[in-house]
Order: structure tokens, then C-alpha cells, then sequence
């Protein structure tokens, strides 16, 4: 289970040396005030340097017969980027090509390529679709969420709320973050510390969500190739 809010930040503080506080966020420490805004962006920072499969999130919308479809601040949480490659129209099985460059909408848009296939850009928050599509087609894709904290209310955010909001991310990596912050603000040598995370994230980067053993001979050494299983026992002739 993952460390609180108040649990990192006290454990940040014993290892720099400091009184370890009995609360947070209503703190009017100014030491601990600064020690929570440091945790802040080092889980936002960490949150955007890696596509960590705790931030993953599907969303849906259904389409209208026209360019302009949904906003995605409507249809997200936290919304930071779409996953490339994954708008799909599942009401028609194919997928939603893009996003293309405002060079390339434009030239779309000019030559009036009405091909079968939709194109899309994000513009002003909204997602648009050219050629229109028609209404009541179902979209869905994957997209990442800026929220790397689990509040105590049961949402998410990119800041804590509580002192019992936990975050999404490696608590461990986010304690160690914290310190080499710390210390960089102060004046502080803190190579080592810096380097030390490093190698934790690094590490949670190369285990998230597992990861396929490669073959440097080619194919797949899990992969069950077309057999017939004849299974154990006795057999009437």
C-alpha cells in the first residue's frame, strides 16, 4: 500500500534532518510548506517524464455529423496527451488517422479529400474530425492524465488535498525526488542523492507494466506456434 501524504513528507524530513510534522497540508511550517510544494513537482515532474501505466486512462465519445466533436477537457480527467495511434471508430472497426499537422488539416480541407477514413486535430480543446462523420459512432482512445495523486475522496489530482491522499506513482521514488530537490534549493551537495534517483527510476521505467523478453534470434520464445495437443491416457482402437 502506498505511503500517505503525510507519511512522505515525514519521511523526507527525517532523512534530511528536520522535526517531522503531525500534519501538511494545513501546515503553516514554512519548512514543510516548501517541503510539500517541492513533492508537488517532483510527482508532476515524474508523472510527465515516462507513460506510467498507473496514469493511463481509456475515454469515449460519440460522434456528431459534424467537424467539431467533443472537448477533451469534457471527456478526460487530468487530460495531458493522447496516445498516438489509438482513436479508433469501433462502430465502423477502423481507425481515426492523426493528429495532423495544421499544414496538413489545411491542404485536407482544401483538396476536399473525402476518403472513408477520418482524420483528426485538436484544436481550441475540441477534437475535430474531417471528412464529418456521421452521427452516433462510437470513438474511444488512450490517454495520459497529469492527476499522479489518489485523493482521499476518491478522485485524482496533480496536487495533494489531504494529508491522506496517496499518490498513483512509486512513493519510494517520489521520497528520494523530494530530498534531491531539497537539498538542490538550499545549496545543498546533492549529486549522489540525485543519482540514487536516477537509478530508482529508471528502474520502475524498465519493469512498468512488464516488459516482452526479446529474442536476438528472431520470434517470440512464448509464442505457441499451430499444434495438434494430443492429451495423455488410453486410446480404443
Amino acid at each position: 500500500m502506498a505511503l500517505t501524504c503525510l507519511q512522505i513528507i515525514q519521511a523526507v524530513c527525517k532523512r534530511i534532518g528536520i522535526t517531522s510534522p503531525s500534519a501538511v497540508v494545513t501546515s503553516a511550517d514554512l519548512q514543510i510548506i516548501q517541503l510539500q510544494a517541492i513533492c508537488e513537482e517532483e510527482g508532476q515532474e515524474l508523472a510527465a517524464r515516462y507513460p506510467w501505466q498507473a496514469l493511463q486512462r481509456e475515454a469515449t465519445f460519440t460522434t456528431v455529423a459534424t467537424q467539431v466533436q467533443s472537448t477533451v477537457s469534457s471527456i478526460t480527467t487530468g487530460f495531458d496527451y493522447i496516445v498516438n495511434d489509438t482513436i479508433w471508430n469501433r462502430s465502423l472497426r477502423r481507425p481515426v488517422y492523426g493528429p495532423r499537422s495544421p499544414q496538413q488539416w489545411q491542404e485536407a480541407k482544401a483538396m476536399q479529400l473525402n476518403g472513408p477514413f477520418n482524420i483528426f486535430r485538436i484544436i481550441a480543446d475540441a477534437i475535430n474530425f474531417y471528412p464529418n462523420p456521421s452521427a452516433g459512432e462510437s470513438c474511444y482512445f488512450e490517454y495520459l492524465t497529469r492527476n499522479w495523486i489518489s485523493t482521499s475522496t476518491a478522485s485524482t489530482s496533480p496536487t495533494w488535498t489531504n494529508d491522506a491522499d496517496t499518490p498513483l506513482l512509486n512513493d519510494q521514488a517520489i521520497i528520494l525526488g523530494t530530498i534531491w530537490r531539497w537539498k538542490q534549493i538550499k545549496g545543498l551537495t546533492y549529486a549522489e542523492d540525485f543519482n540514487k534517483y536516477e537509478r530508482k527510476v529508471m528502474d520502475l521505467m524498465n519493469r512498468d507494466a512488464g516488459k516482452q523478453t526479446l529474442s536476438m534470434s528472431g520470434g517470440n520464445r512464448y509464442e505457441i506456434n499451430p499444434v495438434i495437443l494430443v492429451p495423455t491416457g488410453s486410446f480404443g482402437v
